[in-house]
Parts: C-alpha cells; sequence; structure tokens
C-alpha cells in the first residue's frame, strides 16, 4: 500500500536521493545537505503550530511505500510564499505603439518583474520516482495534497499557485536566460538556479533590469520557450489544468515557464471531494479512491479499491487493511474522492 505522510527526520536520506534524480531546474530542492534537513525540521515545526491563518509554513509530504518502506517521491505545500523572501515574477502583458498620422498600430508584448503572488499559497516539489511512475501513483500525490488543504484552509490562501518547470536541456541550460545572462547578468543558469534554490535571491534585485523589457528584442530561442514547460512537466501541467489551474501570464525569472493558479474554492479536487464516516468491513471492494484521515501531524492517506462508499448512509467501507494503514476506526471521518 502506497501511503503519504508528513516527511521526518529519518527520511533525510530518501530526500537526498530524491533531489539529486529531480536534475537542474528543480530549484525548490537542491542538493545541499543543510537546506534539505532545514526543509524537514521547518515542514515538522510547521505541523506542529497551531494556526488561525498562514504566515510561512512549509508543509512536506513523502509517499512510502508500506511494505517495503521504500520512499517514492514527494510533495509540499508553501502557505503563504514571499512573506519573508521577495517572490518575483515576470508578468506578460502588452503595449500599443499607435500613430494615426503614419497610419500604424503595433501591439508589443512586454515583460514587467511584479511580486504579485505575495500572500499566495504555493504547491510545489512534486516528484515521482521513475521507478514508480506508474498505476495512479502520479495522479494520487499530486490531488491528496488538496484534500489536506481543503481539511486544513485556515492554514492556507484563496489562492492557489503552481511554479511550472520551464524548458532548459540535459546539462540545465535555458535558452531564456541565456538572453538575460548575455545582457544583465555573468553567471550560468544551473549557478542561479541552485542559488534561487538555497534561498539567496538578492541578486535577483540587484541585477535583474528594472524596466519592462520588450519581448521582441529577446533571442528567437527565448521568445520561443516563454510560458512554455520542461518535456518532463507536462504531465503534471495537464493534471493542475483538469483541476481548474489556469495560466494569467506570469513566467519564471530564469527559465521562462509559467505559473498558473487557482481559487482553492474551486480546484476540482475540493470540490469533488466530500467527508464520511468509516465501517470497517472485511472483503469489501469497489471502485478505486483516494482517502485521507484528515489528521494534520498525523496525516496519512492512500488510495485502494478495498472500499465501497454507501451514498444512502453516507458511509464509506474500508477493510481493516486499509483501516490500520490510515489508523482509523468505526465511526471515523475521512475526506475521500475517486481517482
Amino acid at each position: 500500500m502506497q501511503i503519504l505522510r508528513p516527511i521526518a527526520s529519518r527520511d533525510f536520506a530518501a530526500f537526498k536521493q530524491i533531489a539529486i534524480e529531480s536534475g537542474h531546474g528543480f530549484t525548490s530542492l537542491p542538493v545541499d545537505d543543510q537546506l534539505l534537513q532545514d526543509k524537514i525540521t521547518r515542514s515538522e515545526r510547521s505541523f506542529a503550530k497551531s494556526l488561525n491563518k498562514p504566515f510561512d509554513e512549509g508543509y512536506v509530504f513523502v509517499l512510502e511505500d508500506s511494505e517495503t518502506g521504500d520512499i517514492m517521491g514527494t510533495t509540499a505545500i508553501e502557505a503563504a510564499v514571499g512573506m519573508q523572501v521577495p517572490l518575483y515574477h515576470y508578468h506578460l502583458g502588452k503595449t500599443v505603439h499607435h500613430s494615426r498620422t503614419l497610419n500604424v498600430y503595433n501591439t508589443v508584448d512586454i515583460l514587467s518583474m511584479c511580486n504579485d503572488y505575495t500572500g499566495c499559497s504555493e504547491i510545489c516539489t512534486l516528484f515521482l520516482r521513475e521507478p514508480f511512475r506508474k498505476g495512479l501513483a502520479g495522479r494520487f500525490l499530486s490531488r491528496s495534497r488538496f484534500v489536506f488543504m481543503a481539511d486544513h484552509s485556515e492554514r492556507f490562501s484563496d489562492t492557489v499557485i503552481a511554479e511550472m518547470r520551464g524548458v532548459s536541456d540535459s546539462q540545465g541550460n535555458s535558452p531564456f536566460w541565456k538572453w538575460l545572462q548575455e545582457h544583465f547578468f555573468s553567471i550560468e543558469f544551473p549557478q542561479a538556479d541552485h542559488l534561487v534554490g538555497l534561498g539567496d535571491k538578492v541578486f535577483i534585485s540587484e541585477l535583474m533590469p528594472k524596466y519592462p523589457i520588450y519581448a521582441n528584442l529577446l533571442s528567437e530561442d527565448a521568445q520561443a520557450v516563454i510560458g512554455k514547460v520542461h518535456e518532463k512537466t507536462k504531465p503534471a501541467l495537464k493534471l493542475l489544468q483538469k483541476e481548474g489551474f489556469e495560466h494569467r501570464g506570469y513566467i519564471d525569472l530564469f527559465d521562462a515557464g509559467p505559473t498558473i493558479e487557482a481559487k482553492l474554492g474551486n480546484i476540482r479536487t475540493v470540490q469533488r471531494s466530500f467527508v464520511a464516516v468509516v465501517e470497517i468491513c472485511a472483503g469489501v471492494s469497489g471502485k478505486a479512491r483516494a482517502i485521507s484521515n484528515q489528521g494534520l501531524a498525523d496525516f496519512k492517506a492512500t488510495f485502494t479499491d478495498k472500499c465501497s462508499y454507501d451514498e444512502q448512509s453516507k458511509t464509506l467501507q474500508i477493510d481493516p487493511s486499509v483501516a490500520k494503514a490510515l489508523a482509523l476506526n468505526n465511526g471515523d471521518s475521512v475526506r475521500t474522492f475517486t481517482l
């Protein structure tokens, strides 16, 4: 059985391995022992806090194979981004150059640096290791974050964003960054990417152009990747688009990957999941469902077909093995949705 749970200190070695496997462009998981340990510690403190509004908490989850103990993947939620360290984006807008005298009317795309998503919640750090990318695991890992947010909505913003990994090659070189580097910076993309992952963003405000950039002045290669995602990120983008996330013109400063957004209450999984009362029944079976125990520090979720929902009684019958994995007893409540 695959169990999603909060990360713990004992998961450090597996967490580091995931960081190594995630590769270039995955800024939220730099290969740095101290930073990874700090992420785990911060997550443990966030789950332990008593809160009625979000500030700067970070919740990290791992997906574990309950039989082997293998950590299959990870995902995370930032409660309110940009509250301690500024969060920068480019916003892709338009400006018009019009001359009635010359009968000229030109519309030009412009990139303006902004901090518009300050205070929003962010889903991030979604990574499923290569050997486990089959079946429903990826879909479960992505969507289960939303049931946690639904059950603890006071800990999160009404607006949820996701920064999608932009286009870069196998060596980690970004066509968009290449243009910025040539004109404004003197460091390679992997180095800039690593600095951001470490939380060192001072160089952005020091060196990034302060005025809007005309997109048509960028190289053709740079223009071609604005708002585009990395090949390996396309499945994750499609999942979030099905959840109702939309791109509204915000892109990453370095690789030009799109940042997408949705209102928490409008996310499909939040709307279609519901709370049910548990009834433990041996041998029960039905459609595959994701099931969360609605916990906080003791949060656990899994997906299984060893369950059956009874619409009339509003009860979810689950097999004893599922109840044990999620630490549930008869009469407990769960949040569930079909996969």
